[in-house]
């Protein structure tokens, strides 16, 4: 077979300025047309961004804005490679098209979009072919700054160019002697604004290759815990404090009604009756085969309507807790391993370990602040969805097909989320609301899922259960380790739904006893261990699972620090220096745990000192971010209070210093909520927490202080939005040990009675 590998060389080429048509290449060329519309008055420069006769520049940003400030950082790359007036950018949600494609998510995710053959997806150039042809622009994972700095910065470069060449014109100069900055072009004592430039640069052709700025987008942090402000606060800051900032939930649209809905328990109920009874302000009654929903005038009418409906759903084998654990415990002690990943040799030499311990992790809900909420409307066969969504095309292709709709009849209008960690990726809200619209027309209808349907419908994140083992020498070295997981082969699952559209329960049977890879990330310790090895077991426990931020490396981290600190006591090795002499390989990781030891005034972990120690790594050892985290707890008259996380990062270059901050401490505060509650388990199908208020999340009095310290780094930048939710957990079972002398090695730690 034909070698395909070929240069990454941008995937997305070239931008042609003034509405001109883009060149995407594949296993062949494909061209798009600029997804963004100018309204009169703005000029199109590429895929990327609009100048208008005003001066203010128009960015796309074909992510999701979940809280983690995608529409500040791709407008803020945009912005500095141009030379923009931060205060004159402005952002436009980008239309789904193969232009924005999403390309090192695709090739991550290979296995789960071409399962028989994913190695091939290690090519670039499929995975360019298969992100652009399904318009595969999905935020997750952290993929946003590889997938799109490049190309904002190629077309930002561009548009500069071509703003350059109409000033130059203008003057008689060679447009190479311009420069650009602060949303003007210069050439000594000569200046013009961008707004005076924009309609005669659109006329020109940018240089190719477009002239990139010797320095890539960076802010430098300082030392210390010291915070400096960036540059470029966030966009959307002043919208969100003064209420204006629209989510899914606050679309509204003229002669609009609104949906309420009742899901069945868990596994496949069937809606089976309900009670026929008129509820002031009812529509109409929509009956699906697992769910049925009211519409009414309003939303409380219509959850109202469905209560005193009293629906009824038949379930076969209904979940329960005690059955999902022993599934998991015959899956950890019986079942069939399959290897993942291995270092030297494996555990062909260990023989009989010295230390097995055994840790335990329950469904953990993602608690989105804002519910599933979606609105469409059908109007002479054309579907239209106000909706937020991590997968957009997916929800689209999702939609159709639910309608039996060709895809060019469905418009999604990209909403941003009210949190996520993920749980937006799921789209059978979408498929309701689409559904609901086909009854309703040619009214619009806005679905709202209430708490409880969404701690029903959701779709957890998989529990799972570890056996580690190592053989050591006398003095605590380990020479040998195996990570054995049980969980549900759950990205199979997921991605099953995702890609392939498959029905919850399909996914299941589709996943059922499969390896998956991706249950087990971050499992290969950091350590420089001779021999590893990691299996994973899969665990048919009949629950839908889905992803949640920090994916697998949450889970496995708190197994990994967990251990690793436990065989530190006892062999009597002092926590931070046993991990730094295992880390010779490492030095980053080793800088962060000795800035984190510094900036937490490190004591050792001395017995009741209240003090524990976890670090991490994403990813491999070239790209990846890396992350230490010492937890403070202490006991008082309420019991034992987590009351500081110091944490030192190294996320190679940083392109937004305020934004990278915020999700370092938010993802380490998701990673309290998940140490101490956000779970449940299960009873007669039905989940046993029910509201927020029952899920133990930390309210703002129980938040600890968080100390945050950035490595100055060369690297290329890793995202941090992941990076704090895989630490917090292991760091704070640590230090609960070290006050008071409990070893906690079940998630959430307050399962254990603490």
């Amino acid at each position: 077979m034909a070698d395909l590998r070929v240069s990454r060389r941008g995937v997305l080429v070239g931008a042609a300025v003034g509405g001109g048509l883009l060149v995407a290449w594949g296993l062949m060329p494909r061209t798009y047309s600029t997804p963004l519309t100018p309204v009169e008055g703005e000029y199109a420069f590429g895929a990327w961004l609009k100048i208008a006769r005003d001066g203010v520049v128009t960015v796309a940003v074909p992510q999701l804005e979940m809280g983690q400030g995608v529409t500040t950082l791709i407008p803020q790359i945009v912005a500095m490679e141009l030379g923009a007036d931060w205060r004159q950018v402005a952002v436009e949600p980008a239309p789904v098209s193969g232009a924005y494609a999403n390309v090192p998510l695709a090739r991550r995710w290979a296995p789960l979009w071409m399962p028989f053959f994913p190695a091939l997806a290690d090519d670039d150039l499929l995975a360019a072919r298969f992100a652009q042809v399904s318009r595969f622009t999905a935020t997750a994972a952290g993929t946003t700054l590889s997938a799109y700095e490049s190309e904002c910065r190629a077309a930002a470069a561009s548009a500069r160019a071509v703003l350059c060449m109409a000033a130059a014109e203008r003057w008689g100069a060679r447009w190479e002697e311009c420069s650009a900055a602060d949303g003007f072009v210069t050439l000594g004592a000569e200046q013009l604004s961008f707004a005076e430039l924009a309609e005669a640069a659109a006329g020109f052709e940018p240089p190719d290759p477009p002239p990139l700025r010797t320095e890539p987008p960076r802010e430098v942090p300082l030392a210390g815990e010291a915070e400096q402000p960036t540059a470029f606060p966030r966009l959307d800051g002043p919208a969100k404090v003064d209420g204006t900032f629209l989510f899914a939930g606050d679309v509204r649209l003229p002669d609009m009604v609104y949906a309420a809905i009742r899901h069945g328990p868990l596994p496949q109920a069937e809606l089976t009756d309900f009670e026929a009874v008129r509820t002031p302000g009812l529509v109409r009654l929509v009956n699906g085969k697992r769910w049925l929903a009211a519409v009414a005038s309003n939303w409380w009418a219509a959850e109202q309507a469905l209560d005193a409906m009293a629906p009824r759903f038949q379930v076969t084998g209904p979940l329960d807790g005690d059955r999902i654990d022993a599934a998991l415990e015959t899956a950890l002690t019986e079942g069939n391993a399959v290897r993942i990943a291995t270092r030297g040799e494996g555990d062909t030499a260990m023989g009989e370990p010295s230390l097995t311990l055994r840790y335990e992790v329950a469904p953990a809900v993602h608690a989105t602040p804002e519910t599933a909420s979606a609105t469409a409307r059908l109007v002479d066969g054309r579907l239209e969805l106000w909706l937020a969504s991590q997968a957009p095309e997916r929800a689209r292709v999702a939609a159709a097909e639910a309608l039996g709709l060709s895809l060019d009849d469905v418009v999604l209008y990209p909403m941003p989320a009210g949190g996520s960690f993920d749980r937006r990726l799921e789209h059978d809200h979408a498929i309701e609301a689409a559904l609901l619209a086909r009854e309703c027309s040619p009214q619009p209808v806005q679905l709202v899922w209430s708490r409880w349907q969404e701690m029903l419908a959701g779709r957890p994140r998989a529990p799972a259960k570890a056996l580690l083992s190592a053989k050591l020498s006398g003095d605590g070295t380990i020479a040998d380790w195996r990570a054995r997981i049980a969980m549900p082969a759950t990205a199979r699952e997921w991605g099953a739904r995702l890609f392939a559209n498959r029905t919850t329960w399909a996914a299941v049977d589709d996943a059922r006893g499969e390896a998956d890879p991706f249950a087990v990330e971050g499992a290969l310790p950091p350590y420089a261990i001779a021999n590893v090895a990691v299996d994973h077991v899969p665990a048919t426990v009949h629950l839908p699972t889905g992803r949640m931020r920090g994916g697998a490396d949450a889970v496995t981290a708190f197994f990994t620090e967990s251990f690793i600190d436990e065989i530190a006591s006892r062999y009597q090795r002092e926590p931070l220096s046993y991990r730094i002499a295992m880390l010779g390989d490492d030095p980053r990781m080793v800088t962060c745990l000795q800035s984190a030891a510094r900036l937490a005034q490190w004591d050792a972990g001395r017995d009741q000192s209240g003090q524990g120690l976890a670090c991490h790594r994403m990813g491999d050892s070239a790209t990846g971010g890396r992350i230490a985290c010492i937890a403070t707890a202490r006991a008082g008259e309420g019991g034992v209070r987590v009351t500081r996380l110091t944490a030192a990062v190294d996320i190679g270059r940083i392109v937004n210093i305020e934004l990278a901050r915020q999700q370092i401490e938010g993802g380490l505060v998701f990673g309290l909520s998940l140490a101490v509650g956000a779970s449940t388990s299960y009873r007669d199908g039905l989940p046993t927490s029910q509201r927020l208020g029952s899920l133990a999340l930390p309210r703002l009095q129980d938040c600890p202080e968080v100390l945050v310290e950035f490595i100055a780094s060369e690297a290329e930048p890793f995202d941090p939005g992941e990076l704090g939710v895989t630490v917090a957990a292991p760091a704070i079972a640590n230090a609960l040990y070290s006050a008071t002398g409990l070893r906690f090695r079940r998630l959430p730690l307050i399962s254990e009675g603490l």
